[in-house]
């Protein structure tokens, strides 16, 4: 069972992919994927060997044919040659014939359970009797069984690798659209597997909505310890976009998983060179690694807490917080133009902290947090210029909080402080909503540790979390690493992750010691908060990384797609490179944009095709049309 409060690496067995060995006490790996066509050798091997330069330990090729696959041999011959040992995975898709033959050449071969023997997902009803469903299952071990021997007889390991968007209607008809339908299509083969003694096994289940993928892994784990099983896991947000988007929304799913030990390799999937996911992956490795070893936290979890199906802690809401309000976010003043009246399009903090001195000129309608102290000498003259202020206190002045007449009060509190005193404060005062701060080695740990002790009291009140890191631009930056801003980004996503999984945020406050600008810190905060899926404050790009599938210009495309639309906030569209994985992986998209053919596109509305085989450069502009036609 997984430790909330110490960080611990999850007890996986070892699983061998030529010279890498994944799981056990071996690091986390990190892997990318080729976007060439795999029957360019010449292609193929030069993209593998960038990856592998910038730190990339496994090279996944698309091989969605037996040429392909047989062209494996060739890309691996070549590398060998020039003494790279680097393995390669085949990515194996609606043909399982093709699996066979990539298993022959390649050191791991990807198989997906959602259309490996079922047929692809039409999105059909499916009824079966107990009896018919175990036919279907039996036919899948008939199939999957000679696979199974050659990937023994040429030490080929495998990926059992389920995409939510692509389970099969079988899968879909009984389970729905659900974690338990995820783990169940990947337990169906694992006990297959298991039966026949073959151990090599990776599993990865993977989603573009970061609260399915982050759910479903770690049901997965659970029913795997049901079973006797505890293979290496593989991580990813699928269609995680590019940009700081991408890296965001990647480092929010990934992070909450590595964070509680759970992974064993991970790819960061972005609409970008894949050479340039590795330093993203490194360094959020890098990043969970340091938290080993860490002072133990000794707390005790909420009896009432379920971390398989977690929802969310139930608080009053004070004002705008808590309740059923979306997550706030506050942020710190602006110090170098503290009165600004510029107008942009970026959402704007719901709270500014400005530490005791009120800016001259208020803004209307925003939201202003003053030191307890300065409020109390405003408040006392008279001198309060708005409602909209409100005071915020630290641990020390809790014996004040009742002093002060504020229908909204912020308290500062790390876990450790006495909880007689603060317990009682919080449940004699609704109104006072928490903000959590930490220092230790494992925040997550600690802010994690107070939500349970808040829970266990039975107070209620909003939980906001804040998180202080030190980046700087002027700090130097290794090649190949990420930027202080992405470091940054990278870092408080990782934090508040499990955070936003659990059910625990009320709200976020990011801060900064260094010079990263303050627009940079508020829009990071919205990003994490809408890569959790808690509150939606731009455009969603559910984009793919392309690989060798990909029969248009993918990021090119993207870049019209994502200029044309920006300004429509909340809106989900997918843009994938081919059927694989989306109409299912988008399908809960506003709009789909999906590769048909050579420079052919399909346009979806939700799962639904409206659209087929458009020419590539007419595409955007139909897209374009159609949301304008339904806005209207």
């Amino acid at each position: 069972m997984i430790d909330l409060f110490n960080y611990e690496r999850r007890k996986s067995s070892v699983t061998h992919v030529g010279s890498l060995d994944m799981g056990g006490d071996n690091p986390v790996r990190i892997q990318s994927m080729t976007t060439t066509n795999t029957n360019d050798t010449e292609a193929s091997v030069a993209q593998a060997k960038r990856i592998i330069a910038a730190g990339g330990e496994l090279v996944r090729l698309t091989t969605q044919g037996k040429r392909e696959a047989e062209n494996l041999k060739y890309i691996n011959a070549q590398l060998r040659e020039e003494g790279i040992m680097t393995p390669l995975c085949a990515d194996v898709h609606f043909n399982a014939n093709v699996a066979d033959v990539a298993a022959l050449y390649a050191e791991k071969v990807r198989i997906n359970p959602g259309n490996y023997v079922d047929p692809g997902r039409t999105f059909k009803v499916l009824e079966y009797t107990d009896e018919e469903y175990a036919k279907e299952l039996q036919k899948i071990e008939k199939r999957l069984t000679p696979f199974i021997e050659i990937c023994k007889e040429n030490h080929t390991a495998v990926r059992i690798g389920v995409n939510h968007g692509s389970l099969s209607d079988r899968i879909m008809s009984r389970y729905g659209d659900t974690p338990e339908g995820i783990v169940e299509s990947c337990m169906e083969f694992l006990r297959i597997f298991k039966k026949q003694n073959f151990n090599d096994i990776v599993i990865s289940i993977k989603a573009s909505n970061t609260v399915v993928m982050v759910r479903s892994v770690r049901l997965l784990v659970a029913e795997m310890e049901k079973e006797g099983m505890n293979y290496p896991l593989h991580l990813g947000v699928t269609e995680a976009g590019e940009g700081e988007d991408g890296r965001i929304k990647s480092a929010v799913g990934i992070g909450a998983l590595l964070n509680d030990g759970i992974g064993d390799t991970i790819r960061v999937s972005l609409s970008e060179d894949p050479e340039d996911e590795i330093p993203v992956a490194r360094y959020l490795t890098r990043y969970i690694r340091q938290k080993k070893g860490h002072l133990i936290v000794p707390a005790e979890p909420f009896n009432g807490f379920d971390y398989l199906r977690p929802e969310r802690r139930e608080t009053v809401a004070v004002e705008n917080i808590g309740g059923d309000n979306v997550p706030v976010v506050i942020a710190s003043q602006n110090k170098e133009d503290s009165s600004s009246t510029v107008v942009s399009a970026l959402p704007k903090p719901d709270y500014i902290y400005v530490n005791d001195k009120l800016p001259e000129q208020l803004k209307d309608g925003q939201r202003y947090i003053i030191d307890y102290n300065a409020y109390i000498e405003l408040a006392s003259k008279g001198e309060l210029p708005s409602e909209n202020i409100y005071p915020i206190f630290p641990t020390p002045a809790i014996p004040l909080i009742g002093t002060v007449n504020s229908k909204l009060k912020f308290l500062v509190v790390r876990y450790g402080t006495p909880s007689e005193e603060l317990l009682a404060c919080l449940k004699f005062h609704p109104e006072v909503v928490v903000i959590c701060v930490s220092s230790h080695q494992n925040k997550l740990a600690e802010q994690r540790a107070l939500a349970h002790q808040m829970m266990i009291a039975g107070v209620k009140n909003p939980l906001i979390f804040a998180q202080m890191y030190q980046f700087s631009t002027d700090d130097k930056v290794k090649e190949n690493e990420p930027t202080a801003k992405e470091q940054f980004q990278l870092s408080a996503a990782a934090d508040m992750g499990a955070l936003m999984m659990d059910g625990l945020t009320d709200g976020l406050w990011l801060m900064n010691d260094g010079n990263l600008s303050q627009d940079d810190i508020e829009q990071t905060a919205f990003g994490i908060l809408q890569a959790g899926r808690l509150r939606m404050v731009k455009t969603e790009y559910i984009s793919c990384p392309g690989c060798g599938r990909t029969l248009y210009d993918l990021r090119t495309t993207i870049a019209r797609i994502k200029e044309a639309t920006k300004g429509m906030n909340g809106l989900k569209i997918g843009i994938m490179g081919c059927i694989v994985n989306g109409p299912g992986e988008m399908a809960d998209a506003d709009y789909g944009y999906v590769g048909a053919g050579l420079k052919k596109v399909s346009l979806y509305r939700k799962k639904v095709c409206v659209e087929k085989n458009i020419p590539e450069e007419d595409a955007v502009e139909h897209l374009l049309a159609l949301i304008k036609n339904d806005q209207k």
